[in-house]
């Protein structure tokens, strides 16, 4: 086997030991990435399960068809999943992290529920820390990402660095999420399985990174450039960068959570976008999705007046084509109907007495947005 540049945690089933830096010989051949093992004997006593990817991979890769009924509305095709990651036990965890459906029984008893939680100074001082470290590891990714990488090898990524700061994935398991963040390429609006197909020149790309930290989550989404976009493209991203920044100008006490909607749809319509409808931004704190829910588009119901102390994110989905959307046979994967592309940006806020904190805000380098070369948009 060989050695690893930097260690991992351990790809045997049911073990999470971290340090992890030995490589399958057969994977490397196969450019087959984000797979460690701790020692000989645990890559040995696990060799026959491991051993499958290489079949997927080697045989079935460029006809993988799980669902060959279905139709696709654009270009993009699944690609074979890797195993789930393990977290390491001494992570806190939250409620749905060990249970078989993925079920968190503190939303489901919030479900239906329109009051919106003020939070008090230890929970916003909570909320702080999660989302910094949120952050950080969505800086990481944004280094990280080029053109030939996988969707896994970034949910890898975002898997150790979390652990690294004593986080755990919050979208592992959620609902039977089978991965550590979101990665939505292209026609994907939102909700992407991370998976082994590399990505390509020309390629957008969504990941979505939540943290959960000593009983508080902190929610973030940013949409790369993988090479050479086209200018099509970086219009798109723009604007729906654009369409954030708007938003948030809006968010103090005392305004309508449904008037954020109206802010986005104009905007996104001005330059030929448009804006999804069935997804939302929502409350977050100690729960991963609660009340308030933040629709996107204009004209909508949503209930609630913005108070100090109410923790939220907005994260509006544009499309270049129709705002209608499709589910992969997955039951995650959100598609736009016609195949179009999309593009996403979020953040985590808090309202204050005078307007908002950005939570998730970038932090600057040099009196610069940390990333300005990667998004070429100025930072928020």
């Amino acid at each position: 086997m060989s050695e690893s540049e930097t260690g991992a945690v351990c790809s045997s089933q049911g073990c999470g030991k971290s340090n992890a830096t030995l490589r399958c010989p057969l994977c490397l051949k196969q450019g087959i990435t984000g797979l460690y093992f701790c020692s000989q004997q645990c890559f040995k006593n696990n060799y026959k399960q491991h051993k499958t990817i290489h079949r997927r991979t080697a045989v079935d890769e460029l006809r993988y068809d799980p669902w060959p009924f279905f139709e696709f509305t654009g270009p993009l095709r699944p690609f074979p999943i890797t195993q789930r990651r393990i977290v390491p036990l001494h992570i806190e965890r939250p409620d749905y992290a060990d249970d078989d459906e993925g079920v968190s029984p503190c939303e489901e008893k919030a479900k239906g529920c329109n009051i919106i939680k003020i939070l008090d100074e230890e929970e916003i001082e909570g909320m702080r820390v999660a989302c910094k470290l949120g952050r950080e590891v969505m800086d990481i990714v944004a280094e990280a990402i080029d053109v030939g990488m996988t969707t896994d090898e970034i949910d890898r990524i975002v898997h150790e660095a979390s652990i690294e700061r004593d986080c755990y994935p919050s979208p592992l398991n959620y609902y039977q999420f089978p991965k550590s963040c979101c990665t939505s390429v292209n026609e994907v609006i939102c909700h992407g399985i991370p998976d082994t197909r590399p990505l390509k020149d020309g390629d957008i790309v969504n990941v979505d990174i939540t943290v959960y930290h000593r009983g508080f989550h902190g929610d973030l989404n940013e949409t790369f450039f993988v090479g050479n976009v086209n200018e099509s493209g970086k219009k798109l991203v723009k604007v729906t960068y654009e369409c954030l920044s708007k938003a948030i100008e809006i968010v103090k006490p005392g305004e309508k959570y449904r008037e954020i909607g109206n802010v986005i749809q104009r905007h996104a319509q001005s330059h030929g976008f448009s804006v999804v409808r069935r997804y939302c931004g929502h409350g977050i704190h100690r729960l991963f999705h609660t009340a308030p829910n933040v629709p996107h588009y204009a004209k909508n119901k949503a209930v609630g007046v913005m108070k100090a102390g109410h923790c939220f994110t907005i994260e509006p989905m544009i499309s270049e084509g129709t705002w209608r959307d499709v589910l992969w046979p997955d039951d995650w994967t959100a598609v736009t109907e016609d195949g179009k592309r999309s593009a996403q940006f979020e953040q985590t806020l808090l309202v204050t007495e005078t307007g908002c904190e950005i939570l998730t805000k970038r932090r600057a380098k040099n009196g610069q947005p940390y990333f300005k070369d990667k998004f070429e948009l100025n930072g928020i």
